[in-house]
């Protein structure tokens, strides 16, 4: 059912998400259809003319060393004018290249926001201008439930050593119930989710807080923890309750042996 719903919903995404095989200047204009957002407070939608004018093209610059991304707030609305999906999170690329690890992190002030809201389907893309890197999310909705059913990911690099050719990173992960929750509520997890989208290209997401189809007023709902932080959350307990029973063994120990020694001197 889920190949069913993917594979429809391919003519969404042709049409949503700009293509690798599209020219720059196509890339600087939005679908017909398609809304924009700039990811800023006001999210106002970016017109034809905005975007070709203030069109300037960085290619992501890959760092050597690990940095934590800066968190964003992306919020797609309906054609009705209400958010059917809000995430927030920090995005941090993780390409490997030469042997070892680099390093992009999505900037949230450079982002485009894009995507599709139906009855049990929705998409959420962001892109940076000229298509250079792009973060795709595919919902679905199932009774009370929401999920990503895919995640698509690449980013165009500037080459990371001279002489190096230019390279695009691209993957993607497919999964029957990822970032699940009930509608109306919102999944949120502190604890780092690393996605293996391909063997080159890994995203790191963290932390991460989503919602989808019904988000109202544009708040989150009641939030439902990840498996990562519960499991935090148990092991603390976990070493606090063994912290403190063995601490009471060692006060009860003392005890017995002074009161044993008390009685021995009480004989003599």
């Amino acid at each position: 059912m889920i190949r069913g719903y993917i594979g429809g919903c391919l003519f969404f995404l042709a049409a949503i998400c700009p293509e690798d095989k599209q020219t720059q200047s196509d890339r600087f204009l939005p679908p017909s259809g398609v809304h924009f957002q700039r990811n800023d407070s006001s999210a106002q939608a970016v017109s034809h003319s905005e975007l070709t004018f203030e069109a300037h093209i960085e290619q992501p610059v890959l760092q050597p060393s690990e940095a934590a991304p800066r968190i964003g707030t992306y919020m797609l609305k309906n054609p009705a004018g209400k958010p059917c999906i809000k995430v927030t999170m920090g995005a941090e690329y993780i390409v490997l290249e030469k042997k070892r690890s680099w390093y992009f992190n999505l900037e949230p002030s450079r982002v485009i926001s894009s995507g599709y809201c139906g009855k049990d389907a929705a998409v959420l893309c962001l892109t940076l201008l000229g298509n250079v890197a792009r973060l795709q999310f595919t919902f679905r909705k199932e009774k009370d439930l929401f999920f990503v059913t895919n995640l698509t990911a690449h980013v165009s690099p500037l080459p990371v050593c001279q002489g190096c050719a230019n390279k695009t990173y691209s993957g993607s992960v497919a999964h029957d119930k990822l970032f699940a929750a009930a509608d109306g509520q919102s999944f949120k997890c502190k604890s780092e989710n690393v996605l293996f989208t391909s063997s080159e290209l890994r995203i790191k997401l963290v932390p991460l807080q989503m919602q989808a189809f019904s988000v109202p007023k544009g708040q989150y709902g009641k939030e439902v923890e990840c498996w990562a932080d519960f499991n935090k959350w148990v092991i603390a307990i976990s070493m606090g309750a063994i912290v403190v029973t063995f601490i009471l063994i060692v006060v009860l120990t003392f005890l017995f042996i002074r009161d044993h020694r008390r009685h021995s001197y009480d004989r003599l």
